[in-house]
């Protein structure tokens, strides 16, 4: 079994490509909210402190939400919790992780069907929550235009929770490092314009559902892996400063004068057989 499968044909990251720049869909995303809010939003007991991130990327250590161990009958105390993993999900399987892709994304309609996802999908899924998430648009070579990033957010603000899926990897001599990755789907007709997929969001009120792993089998929750509403999010044309990892600043957000959304797309036509699927038998993750 390889990698292939379960990553994007246009991102092959390594562990040892940590200083390269990543322009592909969610490749980057934001957390700018206070622990506070995000301890008051998912109802956690506490959360550690942490810096508002502006520019986190693959191999990096992000925040997720767990359903913790069930509570005594009776008590108020919650049962999530947070804590940090690496952007980019690994396998149990993985013998030597320089020899395998890392996946830092999940293709939310062929997910539970994945060498790589199944048991996550069954036992392990997880929020990441997020203040909003960076994307590329990226003309047709032929046309000489340059990509265009994008901060993607909110229009009302708040933070935003990332359906995700969590391995913890064991090595050869017993360590151990908890991984993770962002399940997409087909993007909405607002993000279309810009890319043609985008990540999967969970609403409030679906939280538990989506976290029940004891009760909940993955077709029980399959109607959650949905684009979000196409009023849901706006899309700020930004800089290029996004691109190097190193940019870390509020100031990456900042909107760029002059650019623009680019319009929709135009209705893509079926491939012949009813097929719309690459080489390896999905779309791109992002």
């Amino acid at each position: 079994m390889n990698g292939r499968e379960d990553v994007s044909p246009g991102f092959r990251l390594t562990l040892g490509a940590r200083n390269a720049t990543y322009p592909f869909m969610c490749g980057r995303f934001s957390l700018t909210a206070t622990p506070e809010e995000v301890r008051e939003l998912f109802g956690l007991l506490e959360v550690e402190d942490f810096p508002a991130r502006y520019n986190i990327a693959p191999t990096q250590p992000i925040l997720v939400i767990i359903d913790g161990e069930k509570t005594a009958p009776g008590s108020n105390l919650p049962e999530r919790r947070a804590l940090l993993v690496r952007w980019g999900f690994m396998p149990g399987w993985v013998k030597d992780p320089k020899e395998f892709p890392l996946l830092i994304n999940a293709r939310a309609e062929t997910a539970v069907g994945k060498a790589s996802f199944r048991a996550a999908m069954r036992h392990r899924r997880i929020l990441v929550p997020a203040s909003g998430f960076y994307e590329w648009h990226r003309p047709p070579k032929e046309s000489g235009e340059k990509s265009q990033a994008y901060w993607i957010r909110p229009k009302k603000g708040g933070i935003v929770a990332f359906a995700g899926l969590m391995e913890t990897w064991a090595s050869a001599d017993g360590s151990e490092v908890d991984t993770g990755a962002i399940l997409t789907v087909g993007a909405n007709s607002q993000i279309a314009c810009i890319h043609d997929r985008m990540p999967v969001v969970i609403a409030p009120e679906d939280y538990s559902r989506w976290l029940d792993c004891r009760t909940q089998e993955p077709r029980e929750i399959a109607d959650l892996l949905k684009p979000a509403d196409p009023d849901f999010f706006e899309a700020i044309p930004v800089s290029d400063q996004v691109n190097a990892v190193r940019n870390t600043g509020p100031e990456i957000q900042a909107p760029l004068e002059g650019a623009a959304v680019p319009p929709p797309p135009p209705p893509k036509k079926a491939a012949s057989g009813g097929s719309t699927s690459g080489p390896d038998g999905q779309m791109s993750l992002f």
